[in-house]
């Protein structure tokens, strides 16, 4: 059979569907009135990561009736050792999307994997079948596997360790799939770059979930535009994060690897290492190898739509930062701690901005894990505090504090600046219409505004970021070049040391 002779399941079910308008009196248009719609209308998607937060996300995919999920992946076939916020978080969330109060009772620990993700997606579909059975969601241990054999995905969704969204999203990109994933696109700058061209040269749709609209950005930078504050000069952005353990140095003792974990598949890129369960789950995120740190797992969060909103889109040309350090004894003597291998457990980062179109050149502060800067005298002046988490911009007349992505935003002084002007308040709103975006914007084929064509910027500040962390020292970046020109060292910083076959 040639090329041309195979339908995919897409093309397969768009077929059927207009075969069977022809026998049926109730055509597709009118199922859609009443809430059905058609599954040749419906965006199909393989969700690859079945973690904590790959099942978090799983109920709003499933609720959405423009999705049907076909597949599920994960490299972890299922254990009950994942690490989470709270102890039925998952389980509750899973209750309530599924209509089954008694789902996992009596069950001990955290569930995950794709056994999980299977049985999750199976049910709920099977509450909508008069047979009250479903069996249309295929599982794979291998995203490679899935990517062949799944003909049908129009999306694939990103749910895994950072380390492997760039060669996923690349593979997915390389079947014609459009592509959303969870924050950050790569945790190195040139994997970042590459994504982003392949999504620029595919004209695939693409999305970022850290992208959301935030209406008190819009209110920052009126006041911006008024005048209000002069010309922007500084942005400070904090977090309390990590929130999960984090180490200096790896594990000394080796583990044996879990049954049903396919440890080559979670190492992916990375050169092999032996298993320890404090590089997997929830704490993967606190290595350089696997993660992306705190500014990674939160910073996208506030900056990508403030970039968004300001206009920033010219890359730092420099970063510095400096984090915790640490002693241990040996010997009875007090000794350094060399932590090259994971982000410090608090952190401050500086970059330093060229001009933007509408900007002129700023510095960037960031702060975590305890760390923030100190009241400015316009708070000390109302007798308060920074608080824990915020955003600050700064500039030549004035200020402006809001929560961290900028939540209830105000001038400073608040009780002098903001006299007369409490109708401009906007008051935050957390209306997750994430979902919705980027499923019409794909079934339109249209970009959404957290596309990756549009998140160069935030991807080369936050992985320029953790380069600076590891570099111990100033870097100067050359963005058109994609090199770090004052340090070699610092410059082979921007990729990794690939396991073969996994080179991108």
């Amino acid at each position: 059979m040639s090329k041309s002779d195979h339908l995919n399941r897409r093309d397969f079910l768009a077929s059927a569907a207009t075969f069977a308008a022809s026998f049926t009196i109730v055509p597709s248009n009118v199922i859609a009135g009443l809430g059905k719609i058609p599954p040749s209308d419906q965006l199909t998607v393989a969700n690859i990561g079945c973690g904590t937060q790959g099942l978090r996300e799983m109920g709003s995919l499933l609720q959405n009736p423009k999705v049907r999920v076909v597949a599920v992946c994960d490299v972890n076939k299922f254990s009950t050792d994942y690490f989470d916020w709270s102890p039925y978080g998952i389980r509750n969330d899973i209750r309530k999307t599924i209509g089954d109060d008694s789902w996992w009772e009596g069950k001990p620990g955290i569930p995950g994997g794709r056994d999980i993700g299977q049985e999750y997606v199976e049910t709920y579909y099977a509450k909508n079948k008069p047979s009250g059975k479903y069996k249309g969601c295929a599982s794979y241990e291998d995203y490679r596997e899935l990517l062949a054999k799944e003909k049908g995905i129009d999306t694939v969704k990103i749910m895994t360790p950072d380390h492997t969204h760039a060669p996923i999203a690349l593979a997915a990109m390389d079947q014609n799939m459009h592509v959303v994933t969870h924050k950050p696109i790569a945790n190195r700058l040139l994997e970042g770059r590459k994504v982003i061209q392949k999504a620029k040269d595919s004209g695939l749709v693409t999305h970022l979930l850290a992208w959301s609209d935030r209406p008190e950005y819009r209110q920052i930078k009126a006041w911006m535009d008024a005048g209000l504050i002069g010309e922007l000069q500084e942005i400070h952005n904090w977090s309390y994060r990590p929130v999960w353990q984090q180490w200096t140095k790896r594990p000394s003792e080796s583990q044996p690897i879990p049954e049903g974990l396919n440890w080559d598949l979670w190492l992916g890129p990375v050169p092999d290492m032996p298993y320890h369960k404090n590089y997997t789950h929830n704490v993967f995120r606190g290595w350089y190898e696997f993660g992306g740190g705190s500014v990674a797992d939160m910073g996208h969060y506030s900056l990508f739509p403030l970039f968004e909103t300001l206009g920033i889109d010219r890359s730092p040309v420099s970063a510095r930062a400096f984090g915790t350090t640490t002693r241990e004894e040996v010997n009875q003597v007090y000794q350094w701690v060399k932590n090259d291998v994971a982000f410090p457990a608090s952190c401050t980062i500086k970059w330093n901005f060229p001009a933007q179109a509408s900007l002129p050149a700023f510095d960037l502060f960031w702060y975590d894990g305890g760390m923030k800067p100190f009241a400015c005298e316009e708070l000390e002046m109302d007798e308060k505090d920074t608080p824990e988490e915020g955003l600050l911009i700064v500039g030549s007349k004035g200020k402006i504090l809001g929560g961290f992505r900028g939540e209830y935003p105000v001038l400073l002084p608040e009780s002098s600046m903001m006299a007369g002007r409490e109708s401009e308040r906007i008051n935050s709103r957390e209306v997750d219409r994430n979902t919705d975006q980027w499923v019409d914007a794909m079934l339109e084929k249209r970009q959404t505004p957290g596309s990756f064509t549009r998140a160069q910027c935030i991807t080369d500040t936050i992985n320029l970021g953790a380069v600076a962390l590891r570099a111990g020292k100033k870097v100067d970046f050359d963005a058109n070049l994609v090199k770090i020109t004052n340090d070699e060292a610092a410059n082979q910083l921007l990729t990794r040391e690939y396991r073969s076959g996994w080179e991108i």
